[in-house]
């Protein structure tokens, strides 16, 4: 038994803990031993036999067998596997991460802890049974490498693997739905729901009833477009688990009806647009950075109410004007370009606010999307009337069984808990962690703080350190290459635009003197190993530029060093100009940064503290908003059930 888990007898005694993380921890040890020891059979077995093997679990699992009686001799045969089809061997600790998400948990295990094959086992094993298992990735790059990596895994058990992605056709969708294993990411699987609900209201409600001419005629076949995709809703396995479950489910995925605006709409967005960049802040509205929502103060209503007549606005009411022009002002203070969205071939792409990813073809609602056009001076497209439309939330609690695993949870443990009906079980690392956090540096001034950071930076790498540093926006991004290139250092500059590429180079990040700047969390997923002679100089050292409104994605991009054991660094750099501190308000915020202007580091500890106290007050106003969205789908959902329709459409 390998001493991260410890020794048999003390995991005995350990289990009668009951359902605390130790007494778990402990019978999932006592499952791997039994896993160990089968070892030596399977290593005897030819691969037919080991397929052969596999498809006798398959008919026990279907003729009743529970999946717990299978899960032993599944795991070892998925280890078996895994060592002749693609040359790794599942750690015991990663056994224990297999066995914790097949218990409906999220297993949090830290970055480099081989997440993607800690997945193949309870993958596997739920399998068996022949309903379907979805393996559910942030983004297409990871769901079709993943796929790839792993199939040799499945198919030498006798199992088929199918991926989905942006732009397949229906035949190619259906097929890979109808694989015993298939990899997606939660945005293509969601909109893949939404377009069978439709698929199946057009049929007249049940898209698995023939008539009797359809049966016996072979008359009025369906094309294959018209025929839904997925099958039933079995079990989900979420990879990054926390950035699906929790980040992304603030916004619902919505499928649109085409609503062409007229002309006389389009004037009035654009119209909007100027008037309110002529406004005045605080003397014409009032602005909350926290609810992100502009408010027209009585002189800047009468400064609308003065130009109403005007043939832009000739189709709207004095309300309907003021609501217009409180959405451009939000549009042009809020969202901001590079960090929000950024335009795309004359189109508003929005940015994921805690990964950095681009979201295409996904819109701001209620005129929003509209309004950043105007601001864009971008052709105004159709404003979408909702045909279909889920949360995240209620999309995952269709199925019967959920699960997951990411490197950071537990800070949310309670929420997944309420919402989903999932635990958190923290996994061991296989090594000791051997990663250094310094202390955060405070400064006055963004200007500050950024070239303390290119200090930093040259300072590491004149010690051939490798640097990765974490930027809030693409804009941040080039500021600080715009430093580093005048200090002489040359580096690579990534924006989440091509997750392929990326990924490629971030994973080249370990190797001496390398310095890299990236947006959040380009090339996430990827394993970073250290270059010769990096472990002597610290390991890859990771600066982050600001603190995000959530601790589980500055811990994310921390995890980027120290993996598997290696050595590494992190260290975060804010400044009181920085968005997170208007979480104490507008006003607050700007009394903060007047009072201590110029004064170059903040050194007291103090200031640490207030960085802290300010990120909690985002996480809680997030925490509302995904409450606030869950209320009202529910409400919405009962009040369509009640009047007998179908609580997705419309």
């Amino acid at each position: 038994m390998a001493t991260r888990l410890g020794p048999s007898w003390l995991n005995r005694v350990q289990q009668m803990a009951g359902p605390t993380h130790s007494g778990r921890l402990a019978r999932y040890s006592l499952l791997v031993d039994r896993i160990n020891a089968m070892e030596p059979e399977f290593e005897k077995c030819s691969d037919d036999e080991l397929k052969l093997r596999a498809h006798a679990l398959r008919l026990k699992a279907r003729q009743g067998d529970s999946l717990n009686s299978l899960l032993v001799e599944a795991y070892a045969m998925v280890r078996e596997a895994a060592k002749r089809a693609i040359g790794q061997r599942q750690f015991d600790v990663q056994v224990v991460g297999s066995i914790a998400i097949h218990n409906r948990n999220i297993a949090e295990l830290e970055t480099g802890e081989g997440k993607t094959l800690v997945g193949t086992m309870p993958a596997f094993l739920n399998a068996l049974p022949g309903k379907g298992v979805h393996v559910i990735t942030v983004n297409d790059y990871l769901a079709r490498r993943d796929a790839e990596w792993m199939a040799p895994v499945y198919k030498m058990l006798g199992l088929t693997v199918g991926c989905i992605q942006t732009g397949q056709p229906d035949p190619a969708r259906r097929a890979a739905y109808g694989c015993d294993i298939t990899y997606g990411t939660a945005k293509e699987l969601g909109f893949d729901f939404l377009r069978d609900e439709l698929k199946r209201l057009k049929m007249g409600g049940d898209g698995h009833r023939k008539s009797f001419e359809q049966v016996f005629l072979g008359r009025n076949e369906q094309l294959d477009t018209e025929k839904p995709v997925q099958r039933t809703h079995y079990f989900a396995m979420v990879d990054e688990a926390d950035s699906i479950l929790i980040d992304e489910a603030r916004t619902p995925l919505i499928i649109g009806a085409n609503n062409q605006p007229t002309q006389e709409e389009s004037s009035a967005y654009y119209g909007a647009d100027q008037l309110a960049a002529t406004l005045v802040r605080v003397k014409d509205y009032k602005y909350d950075p926290l609810e992100r929502k502009a408010e027209l103060t009585a002189a800047g209503r009468r400064k609308v109410q003065a130009v109403a007549a005007h043939p832009a606005f000739v189709s709207l009411t004095v309300d309907n004007l003021y609501e217009y022009v409180e959405r451009s002002l939000r549009a042009q203070i809020a969202y901001l370009r590079d960090r929000d969205y950024v335009v795309v071939d004359g189109e508003v792409v929005i940015v994921d606010e805690f990964t950095g990813r681009l979201m295409p073809g996904r819109q701001w609602q209620d005129g929003l999307h509209q309004a950043i056009q105007a601001k864009e001076k971008l052709e105004i497209t159709l404003e979408t009337i909702t045909a279909a439309r889920v949360t995240v939330q209620d999309f995952f609690k269709r199925y019967h069984k959920l699960a997951g695993m990411t490197g950071t949870a537990s800070t949310d443990a309670a929420e997944l808990r309420r919402i989903y009906k999932v635990g958190v079980f923290k996994v061991p690392t296989n090594r000791p962690g051997r990663r250094t956090w310094l202390p955060d540096r405070v400064f006055s001034t963004e200007e500050e703080k950024f070239r303390a950071v290119a200090d930093q930076i040259v300072e590491w790498n004149r010690a051939n350190a490798p640097v990765l540093v974490g930027t809030r926006s693409i804009e941040k991004s080039e500021k600080l290459s715009r430093l580093l290139a005048e200090a002489g250092i040359e580096h690579q500059i990534l924006n989440a635009k091509n997750h392929e590429i990326e990924a490629q180079i971030v994973a080249q990040a370990g190797q001496k003197a390398r310095v890299t700047v990236a947006t959040n969390m380009a090339g996430r997923g990827t394993d970073i190993k250290l270059g010769e002679g990096v472990s002597d100089v610290g390991g890859l050292h990771v600066i982050g530029t600001e603190r995000h409104e959530s601790q589980r994605i500055d811990r994310q991009l921390a995890g980027r060093c120290a993996r598997q054991g290696d050595p590494g660094l992190a260290q975060f750099f804010v400044s009181l100009e920085d968005e997170i501190v208007e979480a104490f308000g507008e006003k607050p915020a700007a009394r903060l940064r007047k009072r201590h202007r110029g004064r170059g580091e903040l050194t007291s500890l103090y200031w640490r503290g207030v960085m802290q106290r300010a990120q909690r007050r985002k996480e809680r106003q997030h925490f509302k908003d995904r409450k606030l969205l869950m209320h009202y789908e529910k409400q919405r959902a009962e009040m369509r059930r009640n009047m007998g329709l179908n609580p997705v459409l419309g």
